[in-house]
């Protein structure tokens, strides 16, 4: 069995959700020696195909014809395309048309999360989904007293600071607006956002917004390495009040990490993240920063070790071993 992993325009997107992705895949085929190619000239069975553009869909149209299987990786919806860059509301029925072009070109599908393989239900397509992680790589992302004293001395933060750090695109659907008030109220704590604004293709008024945050907040833009991986272990809450995800691979890497996890209380996270259990979730703005709040100031009970065991269920090796297990479906069909 050999399979095809299709990412089409890959350097684009390797600073982000979809470019992580594509190192997970790799690495969970290269655990269970499913070979694999990154390059549609050669010969394949399987081609799992990872984006939506219009090569994306040469490769489907190109697999079917020489009688291979195609999977399609449904990494978007409709709906976390939206309140991200600009015009994306105005685009979204576009961009729908396109995935829905994209997706039914798939003889499966493969989504992140139980919630997103539901909203692809609801779009009426009927092939089979299977939910499968995205995954963490749990040896990189861990508590790491070396990689956390790196983030604190690079940031010149002292050992008794309170720091609360985010990660991915400054985006309306992230939360930033969520993020920077919560720096507001809570002046004495250091908030970090790590993760590219993409320039002009982001909305003015929150390009406004990172020119004008408060002093308390940071943009050290995109960063990656045992920087990040300090951050992730060394700061004393992930708070990530995104909107909408399919799953979100910076909250997978901040469980694996033994951080206090803080996030939204969206369906996504169902049943996988547990309030009071493996996180906190908020409803909104104000239960997001009371909890905050309460964490900080250790009013409510930390979570760390109950996390890391959430992101050992979705380790490199188990999203192989689920990969292997769809393959074998797909082409004994």
């Amino acid at each position: 069995m050999k399979v095809l992993l299709y990412f089409e325009g890959h350097s684009l997107l390797s600073h982000s959700g979809i470019g992580r992705a594509r190192e997970h895949q790799m690495a969970a085929l290269r655990s269970q020696n499913v070979e694999y190619t990154l390059s549609p000239k050669d010969d394949f069975d399987i081609a799992h195909i990872n984006t939506i553009g219009t090569g994306s869909a040469h490769v489907a149209n190109m697999a079917h014809a020489r009688g291979k299987k195609v999977i399609v990786h449904a990494h978007s919806t409709r709906e976390d395309f939206m309140n991200s860059f600009c015009f994306s509301n105005t685009l979204a029925p576009l961009f729908y048309k396109r995935l829905m072009h994209m997706y039914r070109k798939g003889d499966h599908l493969i989504t992140p999360t139980v919630y997103a393989k539901g909203k692809l239900k609801e779009y009426g397509l009927t092939m089979p989904i299977h939910a499968v992680s995205n995954g963490v790589d749990t040896k990189r992302f861990c508590y790491d007293e070396t990689k956390a004293e790196l983030f604190r001395r690079t940031f010149r933060l002292h050992r008794e600071q309170k720091v609360v750090v985010c990660v991915g695109f400054v985006f309306a659907r992230k939360g930033i607006y969520d993020f920077i008030e919560a720096a507001r109220r809570l002046p004495a704590v250091t908030f970090i956002w790590f993760g590219s604004t993409q320039g002009m293709l982001t909305p003015h008024a929150v390009r406004s917004l990172v020119r004008n945050h408060p002093s308390n907040v940071l943009f050290p833009g995109y960063v990656e390495g045992s920087v990040l991986e300090g951050a992730l272990c060394g700061a004393d809450a992930f708070f990530f009040p995104s909107y909408e995800e399919t799953e979100g691979i910076a909250v997978l890497e901040a469980l694996a990490s033994e951080q206090q996890v803080i996030v939204r209380d969206i369906p996504v996270y169902l049943p996988w993240l547990q309030h009071g259990k493996n996180c906190y979730k908020g409803r909104n703005r104000e239960e997001l920063i009371q909890i905050l709040s309460d964490s900080l100031q250790g009013r409510v009970p930390y979570l760390g070790k109950a996390a890391r065991a959430t992101a050992q269920c979705r380790t490199i090796e188990q999203i192989g071993m689920e990969l292997r297990n769809i393959y074998e479906q797909v082409l004994g069909e």
